[in-house]
């Protein structure tokens, strides 16, 4: 039998119909999955594992709102982007809007990815958060599990952060590029001048 954490079934903040609460968004990242990608990191997480990377992402109070079609649009209008990479905070939070963006973009012929801090066990059980399946029949690579400081591997060898976390590739078309590695970085200048951070620094320390 296997032990599944217990969460309330729903994240305790409403969000428009048709609108994204995310954290951040970069263009073409190639530390967070396989080819050049988008990353959105969603807001909102209630596991507030230690050694998160991202403990900005853990508030589920709004932050920046988006609408679905402008955040595909966006994703579309760079022809770099091969794939959007979902993270945060837990995507699976907001696993309806992504459906529908992940939807939206994989007509257009990206892939999609997703980290996820629940097993894909408890994703397939009737105590996922709403729309956990729905959001997993479009994926093409799941990372599952929480990040466990204990179980880090700290390797630029490894696509996943700690051992106790998997890679569900369902595409077989993918099946061979798994090739990027988890403690790798990029910083990426946005136009105002502000910086974001994507990879995981493993013992890296930054000032």
């Amino acid at each position: 039998m296997t032990n599944q954490t217990a969460y309330p079934s729903t994240a305790p903040i409403e969000i428009p119909p048709g609108y994204l609460n995310i954290m951040g968004y970069v263009d073409e990242s190639e530390v967070n999955g396989p080819g050049c990608r988008a990353v959105v990191w969603v807001q909102g997480c209630k596991r507030e594992c230690p050694g998160c990377f991202n403990p900005a992402s853990w508030p589920f109070e709004i932050n920046q709102l988006i609408s679905i079609d402008e955040l595909a649009e966006k994703i579309l209008s760079n022809p770099r982007n091969q794939g959007v990479t979902f993270s945060g905070g837990e995507p699976f939070w907001q696993a309806p809007a992504l459906t529908e963006l992940a939807k939206k973009l994989k007509a257009a012929g990206l892939t999609i990815m997703s980290f996820s801090g629940f097993t894909l066990g408890e994703l397939q059980s009737e105590n996922s958060p709403p729309g956990a399946q729905t959001l997993l029949a479009q994926l093409d690579i799941l990372i599952d599990g929480p990040f466990v400081e204990s179980l880090s591997i700290n390797s630029p060898d490894s696509p996943v952060s700690s051992r106790n976390q998997r890679v569900h590739v369902f595409n077989p078309a993918l099946q061979n590029q798994i090739s990027w590695a988890s403690d790798q970085m990029e910083i990426h200048i946005l136009k105002d001048g502000s910086r974001i951070i994507t990879g995981f620094r493993g013992n890296m320390d930054l000032t």
